[in-house]
């Protein structure tokens, strides 16, 4: 379809999920971001409220500031905000990877993968760093919740 994204599948269970543990001390810095609408800032009250407490064999930990439209897991963490601008790196070749119905757009940066969800009406930023491999199995135990509290976007035209 022209001007969409390639999509690209991956399978993913709890059979792909490593089980990893440990929290550092402390409440991670994370920069809230601000919702571009207000659906946008209620679907992500919404997911806060429905954010697992273990993310790949993590505990949740707080965040500096206190923000629900911030989260984290583990140490180093692994950091999700809600309600962020659509990246920059997508375009309409860009490649995407589709976990348990949810699209996310890839960015490998210099510290790990930083996925974004695509065609939600708020946009979720997950940051995996490196030391967490596969970096997609986060983004496994954060589908339901996702797709039950941002809802997908109109199409454009509509």
């Amino acid at each position: 379809m022209p001007g969409r994204p390639f999509v690209a599948s991956i399978l993913a269970g709890p059979g792909l999920a490593l089980a990893l543990s440990g929290c550092g001390g402390g409440p991670a810095k994370v920069a809230p971001p601000v919702p571009t609408s207000a659906p946008a800032a209620r679907a992500c009250a919404a997911l806060a409220a429905a954010l697992p407490d273990v993310l790949d064999g993590h505990n949740a930990r707080s965040t500096e500031p206190d923000s629900e439209l911030t989260a984290a897991w583990a140490d180093p963490a692994i950091v999700l905000r809600c309600g962020v601008a659509t990246p920059p790196e997508l375009r309409p070749t860009s490649e995407l990877y589709t976990i348990n119905d949810i699209d996310w757009l890839p960015v490998d940066t210099d510290r790990g993968w930083r996925f974004t969800t695509v065609g939600r009406i708020a946009n979720v930023e997950v940051t995996v760093p490196n030391r967490y491999e596969p970096a997609v199995n986060p983004l496994v135990d954060l589908a339901a919740a996702i797709a039950a509290t941002v809802p997908e976007a109109e199409s454009a035209g509509s």
